[in-house]
């Protein structure tokens, strides 16, 4: 889609968005697997169900819009990554793509480590009972309020972004007679391919240290003089929603030559490496993301092929799958308020939510699916355009889509693959309210995150 950089939408700047339909699928009423979670299935009536439970059903319980999180989904995409990489590597989970304290507690059961980034984050984690030994803690920018919280809780590693992060949280650990794990983030100069705003490791940002012109070197001298500190590894993120395993091999290639100079000059050879996270998820039938037993074995392959060439022992590996984990086991329910045909152009359908539940179509351009899940239909395919309920041009949660035109107020629409980033980035846009998670299990379903209400949003207006 193209966008005008008008503040005010593309309409005042005089271009209309523009629309990228294929063709239309053959038939409107299938779920393709690669992009509902595992449990979702349509019955003999039409209504589409998940964990066993209808969506009608959902809804009257629960209202719209409601992100469903499909329990036994996310579980067997936690234990497929776990059991991927096995003990000889880590598997940290990405909280910033969903936390909750009931995530922390099928994340500690099913035996994977937690990735925070926050103060907030850290906090849910710990309220949860997950262990601390096994959470890192990530970050540009953190408070000395924060590091001094994850060192006191004794954090398994923080990943360090910058040099006064260095001293600054040396200085905390001296300061309360600890020895902090740690690892330095490099940026490594891979731009991966994916969307400017989510790559992450070329050096014209604000993440990592620059490889370039020996800062990460530098780096690396000055954490191992310091007594607080224990480096244990070098860690790199190269970007978001990556299907090209190309990226990682050119990464682990730099990365495991920072592993040899800091071996030769200071005869310490680190013994982790962290590949980061971004592996991609099916928004469409278009995407064609990799199994996490094909990402294990060539990430292991590409970084044992460098350190053998290298003549290095090979480091364990810890990657940071966040989306690719919760991404595709939840949907977002949302209720068909209205239906407005644009002649010659496309049918705006409107629901009960939009850029507040999701802002990534808005932010990051992004594609989604969208199926009609109260009814089948066999009504011929309509040209759609899913918006929202807000007073903004660019609230649209599905730009491209077919949906039935029979489609009508009252209808209950879908939009899969939303379990990574919307809950999370959600707002109060409008005063509009965030809607609940609710996940679902066994035929049982249950409010893990509550619906926000009206008396939440004035509790915090003081004035």
């Amino acid at each position: 889609m193209s966008r005008s950089a008008h503040p005010a939408g593309p309409r005042h700047a005089d271009v209309l968005p523009e629309g990228h339909y294929s063709a239309p699928p053959a038939d409107l009423n299938a779920l393709d697997g690669k992009v509902w979670a595992q449990t979702v299935s349509r019955d003999d009536h039409g209504v589409v169900a998940v964990g066993g439970i209808p969506v009608t059903r959902l809804a009257e319980e629960f209202g719209t819009p409601a992100y469903i999180l499909d329990e036994t989904d996310f579980r067997a995409r936690a234990r497929a990554w776990r059991t991927a990489f096995g003990h000889d590597a880590d598997v940290f989970y990405a909280g910033k793509a969903f936390l909750s304290r009931a995530v922390v507690r099928w994340l500690n059961e099913e035996g994977l480590n937690l990735d925070v980034c926050s103060g907030g984050e850290l906090a849910t984690a710990l309220s949860a009972g997950m262990p601390a030994d096994r959470i890192a803690f990530h970050g540009n920018n953190k408070s000395t309020d924060e590091i001094r919280r994850a060192v006191e809780a004794g954090v398994g590693r923080i990943v360090l972004d910058s040099f006064q992060e260095i001293v600054r949280v040396a200085h905390i650990a001296r300061e309360l007679g600890r020895r902090q794990r740690v690892q330095i983030r490099v940026t490594v100069g891979v731009e991966a391919h994916t969307h400017e705003f989510i790559a992450t490791a070329h050096e014209d940002q604000k993440f990592g240290i620059p490889l370039a012109g020996g800062q990460a070197a530098e780096a690396v001298r000055r954490a191992l003089q310091l007594d607080g500190l224990e480096l244990i590894g070098i860690h790199s993120h190269i970007g978001s929603q990556i299907f090209d395993m190309s990226g990682f091999e050119v990464a682990a290639h730099r990365v495991v030559g920072l592993l040899k100079d800091i071996r030769d000059e200071h005869g310490v050879e680190l013994p982790e490496i962290d590949l980061g996270g971004g592996l991609g998820i099916a928004y469409t039938s278009d995407d064609d993301p990799r199994e996490p037993h094909e990402i294990a074995k060539a990430l292991t392959e590409i970084v044992t092929r460098e350190c053998e060439a290298a003549r290095l022992r090979t480091p364990r590996i810890s990657v940071e799958p966040g989306r690719a984990i919760v991404g595709p086991t939840a949907f977002t329910l949302y209720e068909v308020g209205t239906v407005k045909p644009l002649d010659g152009l496309r049918t705006y359908v409107s629901v009960d939510g939009g850029m507040s539940d999701n802002i990534r179509t808005a932010l990051y351009d992004a594609e989604y699916s969208v199926a009609l899940v109260s009814r089948s239909s066999d009504a011929a395919p309509m040209q759609a355009r899913v918006v929202g309920k807000h007073c903004e041009s660019g609230d649209i949660v599905v730009k491209d889509a077919f949906l039935p035109a029979d489609l009508a107020p009252g209808d209950l629409i879908a939009v899969p693959a939303t379990g990574a980033y919307c809950r999370s980035m959600a707002s109060n846009y409008n005063h509009v309210t965030r809607p609940p998670v609710v996940a679902v299990r066994d035929g049982v379903a249950r409010v893990i995150v509550r619906r926000e209400t009206e008396e939440d949003l004035l509790r915090l207006d003081v004035g």
